[in-house]
């Protein structure tokens, strides 16, 4: 979305004593905004320390677990939180009733649904960090190999984060569930299938994502596009953005109907967030992310920048491309190489322009809905917020 010209730049949106004045738009001071990223982190810290007592209480060699949970949460934008607390806002949510909490933790929720997601696609992805530290897999394979423990490291590693990730999808389940008991019984029905689909859609995706990387490509460019563009909007947008405004939607006690028109919002939001993210993990500052430069290349996958390479390469770009995605052990000259011909391509180029593309969309949708302020505005600068990052 474009900067608002001096003219028509939206008034500061209130916002509770202690966070930010929202004339700074930057993305940490909007997830600050009214208090929601300190409602939901301690919604968080309340779930957790509740979680780790309950590991401990089973068996202290469960600690380990409790201190990697910890670890992913702490680095967490709350984007997802976000988008739900300000859709609830929106929706005709009070920010001066009783069931502000609700709608915070169940931002808390969300950020242990995408926690045990993360743990699972590190795994799946064989990433070796996340936000800038070695992911669970690894760190808990590289504890096997210090402490000089029989068997096989890298399994070891692998079982312990899928484990990892069923805990964080319990937690998430659970922390709906219990903060949605406050609410009217349709209300919470509503909102219960609203997170239901949100995890469901999320297995197709990370499915969908699976049987990408092992069919056959690069002869057909429309089809390959399609295939990435269906993992971006089952496995990313719709549980990143799509899904977190539905859900606050539904919190607020919208209707079916006004709970399925936040996808027209929503949903090119969410694609553009995936599409950025697509950037980033081949040209992104590694400072910044967190992750190697390049890492996405040395995954080899398959994403809708290097299906647009794909099409527009010559022969000799094509066959750099084709030999060298999905080499693990890519050096940095070849990644350079590789990146050289993305930018050559004007794949780099098209992706921007799609992204810019989806965000216009969304911002006209947004407008035609006409929902309550600060809400509207806000979700218009976290949409923003989520498309032009760095990291």
């Amino acid at each position: 979305m474009p900067n608002p010209s001096p003219s028509t730049s939206p008034s500061p949106v209130p916002h509770a004593p202690g966070t930010a004045d929202l004339t700074d738009t930057s993305p940490s001071a909007l997830v600050d905004a009214e208090g929601v990223r300190a409602g939901v982190d301690e919604a968080l810290r309340v779930s957790t320390v509740a979680l780790r007592a309950e590991l401990s209480s089973t068996h202290p060699d469960a600690d380990p677990l409790s201190d990697a949970t910890d670890e992913l949460l702490a680095g967490g934008k709350r984007l997802r939180a976000a988008f739900c607390y300000w859709s609830w806002r929106a929706h005709g949510g009070d920010p001066e009733g009783p069931h502000r909490d609700v709608v915070l933790r169940a931002g808390a929720a969300l950020e242990l649904f995408q926690a045990a997601a993360l743990f699972h696609d590190d795994v799946m992805d064989s990433s070796d960090t996340r936000r800038g530290h070695p992911t669970a897999h690894r760190a808990f394979g590289a504890r096997h190999r210090g402490l000089g423990w029989s068997g096989d490291a890298d399994r070891y590693g692998e079982n312990a984060a899928i484990l990892l990730g069923d805990l964080a999808l319990i937690a998430s389940h659970r922390e709906l569930g219990d903060a949605i008991d406050a609410l009217p019984a349709d209300v919470a029905t509503r909102s219960r299938g609203v997170f239901g689909r949100m995890q469901t859609e999320v297995i197709v995706g990370q499915y969908l994502d699976v049987q990408a990387q092992v069919l056959p490509w690069g002869d057909d460019p429309a089809t390959d596009e399609e295939r990435a563009r269906a993992v971006i909007r089952s496995k990313s947008a719709r549980y990143s953005v799509e899904h977190p405004i539905a859900l606050g939607a539904a919190l607020a006690g919208a209707d079916d109907d006004a709970v399925a028109a936040t996808s027209a919002f929503g949903l090119p939001v969410g694609e553009a967030f995936q599409l950025r993210d697509d950037v980033l993990g081949v040209f992104g500052d590694a400072r910044v992310t967190g992750k190697p430069a390049g890492d996405d290349l040395r995954e080899g996958k398959r994403t809708v920048l290097v299906v647009r390479a794909l099409a527009a390469a010559t022969p000799a770009q094509r066959d750099l491309l084709l030999t060298h995605l999905g080499d693990p052990d890519l050096d940095a000259g070849t990644v350079e190489d590789l990146r050289a011909v993305l930018v050559e391509t004007g794949a780099r180029d098209a992706v921007e322009s799609l992204i810019a593309e989806l965000t216009d969309r969304a911002a006209a949708a947004l407008s035609r809905a006409r929902l309550a302020e600060p809400g509207s505005t806000m979700l218009g600068l976290l949409a923003r917020a989520a498309v032009e990052r760095t990291a």
